[in-house]
């Protein structure tokens, strides 16, 4: 619809829009660049009667104005008032009512003592930073009548803020919120990816103290994959800091997710700022990552066809038609091979080879590279089409069932996971029987994965067996693609049931194991009696274990060090994680022993083996016009192995 607007808006503006219809501006023939030779209409102060301009913060303006309108008539039949009209469905509420005020401000400029005072350049070209995308966005160049360097004016020359108003409003209405209750307005709409873009970059700027924005990677279609993170180091990892993520939209036809983390992120930016003790509190002791999109590609197809039709159709998977929750290393299978074996790890699972030979796609890529370079400890992902938390194991360790309760050694930690999200959810646990997810009112909101529905190649699983890290997936509500009437309940619904699942992190133990010289160990594993799962310690030796309360028997141990172990009671009511450190002697290394116990650590570095992605993102390279024939990614591992390559693998060269 805002297309066929816009069409419709071009044509009847086609042509006047790109050059005013005056030979020149009086403000161009003021400075000398050019001279009118139609006879002008004496300047003259007057009252300011333009409906779109009624709130500019003056009542008097002077015509003929900045852009040659002899008269308000003149003005309100320009097609620059007709813009300032339309301009908050044209740019969906974005960057207004902002624009609209500065240009009025050109369109309507103050008077004072019979003469025109003009808005002021830094104004406009701190606009023009911010909000230029939106116009990027809707294939629209900016605005003729916003050129900062000539219809403004520098600070030396004399200017007024047309923003000033404006910005007084807002502040006198944080001045009346009551300092006991801080208050955060968001503005509760389905926001496009580029708004999405430019919302989690202005909220990283904007509080820079404490969160910053960075990319992943790229989708097959070339968005970003933009993660705003929250620290009160942002850009670091601090010792003992627990490390959470949230990740939204992995389908991208399910948007709530999406959209609810997108109001996770300004509303933890503003509360922080406004003195929330509960937010501060939490930024400051924890590392929380928020993906809104992981399938932004999908989203638009989404988009396109819109919440009316429930968001079934089209969008679920990325461009090449891929569903990214089956699309990740099928360790599931590989762990229940190996399960019986005595010394096989069940832990840090290496990614089979004959992955990379698979149809990998760069989201899923970008998101095992991300998940392996920070030591993360928990993680959420939202998902849409049920109300109910599932949680691993999500392939059943009978392949033909598929529906058997498959746990994993956590499975006693998962579930208090999923209780914690569901219980703080406002419906998740009822038992009512006449609402969205009422078959899992017996569990109370919560399913293992398998039991519910078995499949392989699920993000949760590879967290699991590849990573430290422990996620359970987040199903919010029957229709994936909300109306925008229903945003605000459904934030109000979930928003205490994700900071409560994100303040969880801070449980079971956390430590750090050092050497005798008071030296961090890598790589040191934290092995709990009772559960074939260990965890790895980070650079500095620090560690977390998500645990249960009750009484744990506690091993460290890394290769060329000695063991030690602990017994660690966890009381019920302990409210945050308990503190285990070891202290680890070097011993004569057994190689053949511990290689048992630790694989080779290339093993499990080894990722992206044969630069799969790195081809597709080298330039190609050309001499003299002609270009070079580039290798496919596979010929290195058959030049290595001696191999020769089949016949129909050299055919698809």
């Amino acid at each position: 619809m805002r297309l066929g607007f816009w069409g419709v808006f071009l044509a009847l503006t086609e042509s006047c829009w790109c050059t005013p219809q005056q030979t020149c501006f009086p403000g161009d023939e003021l400075l000398g660049r050019c001279k009118n030779n139609v006879t002008e209409t004496k300047p003259t102060c007057t009252e300011l009667h333009l409906s779109y301009c009624s709130d500019v913060g003056y009542t008097r303006t002077m015509f003929p104005n900045i852009l040659g309108h002899q008269s308000c008539m003149d003005a309100e039949s320009g097609t620059e008032y007709l813009l300032l009209s339309v301009i908050h469905s044209l740019l969906n509420g974005e960057c207004t009512p902002d624009i609209r005020l500065v240009g009025c401000s050109v369109l309507a400029s103050p008077c004072q003592d019979d003469k025109i005072i003009r808005p002021c350049r830094s104004t406009c070209e701190a606009l023009r930073k911010d909000c230029g995308h939106t116009f990027e966005a809707i294939d629209m160049a900016w605005p003729y009548f916003l050129d900062c360097d000539r219809f403004f004016a520098s600070d030396q020359e004399g200017c007024f803020d047309p923003l000033a108003a404006l910005r007084a409003r807002q502040e006198q209405t944080r001045s009346s919120l009551s300092p006991d209750k801080p208050s955060t307005i968001i503005q509760f709409t389905h926001t496009s990816n580029s708004q999405m873009y430019s919302l989690l970059k202005r909220t990283a700027a904007k509080c820079s103290h404490i969160s910053r924005a960075y990319s992943i990677g790229r989708t097959t279609e070339g968005r970003d994959l933009l993660v705003i993170e929250f620290s009160n180091n942002p850009g670091q990892h601090e010792l003992l800091e627990p490390e959470v993520k949230l990740i939204g939209n992995m389908h991208g036809n399910e948007v709530l997710g999406r959209q609810l983390l997108i109001y996770l992120a300004q509303y933890l930016c503003s509360e922080y700022t406004l003195g929330n003790p509960r937010i501060q509190a939490l930024i400051n002791t924890t590392r929380i990552h928020i993906l809104a999109s992981m399938n932004p590609d999908g989203y638009e197809l989404a988009a396109a066809e819109g919440h009316l039709m429930n968001g079934w159709i089209h969008g679920r998977t990325n461009a090449q038609n891929l569903d990214l929750n089956r699309n990740f290393p099928d360790l599931t299978s590989v762990f229940y091979r190996n399960r019986r074996s005595r010394h096989y790890r069940t832990d840090h699972i290496p990614i089979p080879d004959g992955y990379w030979f698979e149809k990998v796609a760069p989201e899923t890529f970008a998101v095992m590279k991300w998940s392996r370079s920070i030591p993360f400890v928990q993680s959420a992902s939202l998902h849409g089409g049920e109300l109910v938390v599932s949680y691993p194991f999500d392939y059943s360790r009978h392949p033909q069932d598929e529906k058997m309760f498959s746990p994993t050694q956590d499975e006693r930690v998962f579930k208090q996971l999923a209780r914690t999200y569901a219980d703080a959810h406002t419906t998740m646990s009822d038992t009512d029987t006449d609402r969205c997810g009422a078959h899992f009112y017996r569990t109370k909101g919560i399913i293992n994965g398998a039991l519910w529905y078995s499949f392989p190649g699920s993000m949760s699983d590879f967290n699991y067996l590849h990573t430290n890290c422990l996620e359970i997936t987040v199903e919010l509500g029957c229709d994936k693609f909300p109306s925008e009437v229903e945003l605000y309940p459904e934030w109000k619904r979930n928003k205490e049931a994700l900071l409560k699942y994100v303040e969880s992190v801070h449980r079971g133990i956390k430590g750090i194991v050092k050497d005798l010289d008071g030296n961090g160990i890598k790589d040191a594993t934290i092995a709990v009696k009772g559960i074939r799962k260990d965890v790895t310690t980070d650079e500095g030796g620090d560690y977390w274990r998500l645990l249960t309360p009750g009484t744990h028997i506690v091993t460290a141990t890394a290769k060329g060090y000695s063991r030690v172990s602990k017994r660690v009671h966890l009381p019920q009511n302990l409210k945050k994680a308990g503190r285990v450190d070891f202290v680890l002697k070097k011993v004569p290394l057994k190689p053949i022993i511990d290689d048992h116990f630790f694989p080779m650590t290339e093993t499990w570095d080894r990722f992206d083996p044969y630069n799969q992605f790195e081809r597709y993102t080298e330039p190609d390279v050309v001499e003299e016009g002609i270009e070079r024939e580039t290798k496919p990614w596979w010929w290195s591992y058959f030049s290595q192995s001696g191999i020769s390559p089949p016949n129909w693998l050299l055919r698809s060269v």
